[in-house]
Formats: C-alpha cells, structure tokens, sequence
C-alpha cells in the first residue's frame, strides 16, 4: 500500500488490506502470546472479511447483503451489497452500513445470475480508498472484480460516498483462472492486486496506482500458489471444480522485508460441514516465488498451516491482517460448530522466528 500523504497518519489513518507501500522493516512485534478477541454485538453472519481503520474507527466489510432478514424469496441484487461493521476496540461491533444500496446495474446486466457480491478488499492510496470486490456465480469462473472508491469510510463525513469505478478484470469459462477475492498490495509505490481460487490458483496483476485498474505498462499475468497435481479427483461433481483445486482468499501482507502470502484451502460455505483452513508462504518479491516454512513451494502445493478448526469453531480462512503500533491483527470468519452459521474472528499476530502464530476461538463468541 502507499503511504499516505502529509498529514494522514495524524489523523489516525492506518488501513488493514495493505498496511505499507512496502515491507516493513522493524515493524513492532507483540512479545505477548497471539490470543483471541472477546467479541460482542453484531458479529454473526460476517463472511470474507476485510478491515481498515479509519480515525478512531475499525471497519470491517464482508461478502453478501447488508438487509437483515432477506429471504430465499428477496430479489438479492436490490438490497444493499457489501455490509459494513465498525468499531471502536476491535471487540464490541455494530452494523454502520453498506457499500452499495443495490448491485450495480452493469453487474446484474453482465452476469444475470450473480445475486450478491463477494469478498472485499479495502485499501488507501493516492488520496482515496479503494474498494475491490468480486462477482460470480458459485462454483463457475464466469467472474469479475470491480472498484469503488471513497475519500473517507466515516459515513458521517460530508465527503463520505462510494463510487463505482466498474470492471477491473473478468475471467471467462475458457480462462484457467477465476477472477474473484481480491487483494491490493503497494510494493515501492506500484500497486499490484492478487486474486484467484480454485481453477490453476492465486494470480497477481499490477494495477495503474492512478486509475486503480489494470496497468498497460505490464500485462503479465503472475502465478503465486496452487495446490499442485493431485493424485486423485476427489469430487465428481461436473457443475463445480475439483476439490483438489481448492486454493483461494489471497491476501498478502509486508513483514519485516518479506512479503506473506495468505491463503485459503479446501472448503468453505458449507455450514458445519465447511473445511477452510489457512496457510501461508513467504518471499522477499511482492510477484513470488512464495515458500512455506518448510521451504515447499507454494506453486507446488506447498503452505504451512496459520489456523485450522477447533472445538467450537470449524472452517477458518478468509482471512485479512491490519498493522497497528502495538501489533499485528488478523480478522477472518468461522463457522459455529454446533449450527454452522459463519461469524466474524478477530486474533493477535505474533512473529515468530519469522513466521506468523495465530491463536483463536477459545474467547470467542459462539
């Protein structure tokens, strides 16, 4: 992420999709044990979550409609996309909006079957936030990513409103990609967005850091992770992708001169059923190549385990971080594993011998 401008910091701005233009060198570390947050209020349904702080105020933004009480009978695309939940200690939350009042017209017209946005990414740079988010149909790769901005997240600023800033890239069913989750990192001012799941894994694409859209300066497309060959196709469901594909929910993230690849594996969304774990791999290049701790490529299936279920909650993953003074925090979401309905995570980050330790659940709300 780009640093802000004079000023910025001061007035309390620090953002969690990105944190720094570039990694940080020295960034302060917690010698605490990582710990769950305590949460209350309005956590309960937050899937895909990202976080920034915006003065004095955490925001967090996930996947869906904001309406609560929306029906299997509820025309979806005309409720308010992309709920947003703030908070002022990262433990108590309530519900302060949505990005979008409805799904944007040329989204319902570009993809008739999508019903609800997914995955947000929030980052700042040159003056503005940057909202990505992701289109699609579950299980297809008939997708796409968009952008909104805003001069500010307080709802209550005179300068507060979303624009949207339409299509950044679209993967079609002939694509070995699929263009949904998407990530925004800054390396040394070039802004590069990371996206991708299932099909041949985590792509990465530098963005035009004036525009926020794809650059005409490199078009290449860089490969990150995958989950390798498989030995075995372990669904046989024509209608979805194998689950041996299963990689997705980028998010990278600038530590002490490396740059930390989060992501996703197997499944999510499936209630108490749900399968997500999170992993991660590193490299001193924003563009890869990743290695786990192991030194295993993450090209090659590689990516050493950050969090996994536990006896309250299952399938953890979707997961971002934000940088503050006293230490690094990671929200994510999980599922409750007594009626599988997802909810927001929120844990402390500690390095250890260069490499992130996460403890969570045990405090949380069920």
């Amino acid at each position: 992420m780009k640093l802000a401008e004079d000023g910025v910091w001061g007035a309390g701005l620090l953002l969690a999709a990105l944190c720094a233009c570039v990694p940080s060198q020295g960034a302060m570390q917690s010698e605490d044990a990582p710990a769950a947050f305590a949460l209350s209020g309005d956590v309960r349904g937050t899937h895909d979550p990202a976080i920034a702080k915006d003065g004095g105020t955490y925001y967090v933004f996930a996947t869906g409609v904001a309406a609560k009480g929306a029906t299997a009978d509820s025309d979806r695309t005309r409720l308010p996309q992309l709920p947003v939940r703030c908070s002022t200690d990262l433990h108590v939350w309530h519900r302060c909006g949505a990005v979008f009042a409805e799904m944007p017209a040329w989204i319902r017209a570009r993809s008739p079957r999508t019903v609800e946005l997914w995955a947000p990414d929030v980052s700042y740079f040159t003056g503005e936030f940057h909202l990505y988010y992701a289109y699609s149909v579950f299980g297809k790769n008939t997708s796409g990513i968009g952008l909104a901005t805003n001069k500010t997240l307080d709802p209550a600023s005179p300068r507060f409103k979303w624009v949207d800033r339409g299509l950044v890239l679209e993967s079609k069913i002939t694509d070995d990609f699929n263009a949904i989750d998407p990530n925004v990192v800054l390396d040394r001012g070039k802004a590069w967005l990371a996206f991708g799941s299932f099909w041949t894994g985590i792509k990465m694409r530098r963005l035009d850091e004036r525009t926020g859209l794809l650059s005409s300066e490199d078009q290449r497309t860089y490969a990150l992770a995958s989950r390798g060959a498989p030995a075995h196709v372990t669904n046989v469901d024509a209608e979805l992708p194998p689950d041996n594909e299963a990689v997705e929910a980028p998010f990278v993230f600038p530590h002490d001169g490396w740059f930390y690849l989060f992501v996703s594996w197997d499944l999510c969304c499936r209630g108490v059923k749900s399968t997500y774990q999170e992993r991660v791999g590193r490299s001193r290049s924003v563009t890869g190549p990743y290695v786990d701790r192991d030194g295993k490529p993450m090209l090659a299936g590689g990516g050493t385990q950050v969090l996994t279920a536990n006896t309250v909650w299952v399938g953890p993953g979707g997961a971002s971080l934000l940088h503050l003074p006293e230490g690094d925090v990671m929200v994510f979401h999980a599922y409750s594993a007594k009626d599988g309905a997802p909810s927001l995570q929120v844990a402390r980050v500690v390095w250890k011998e260069g490499w992130p330790m996460v403890e969570w659940g045990a405090a949380a709300r069920r």
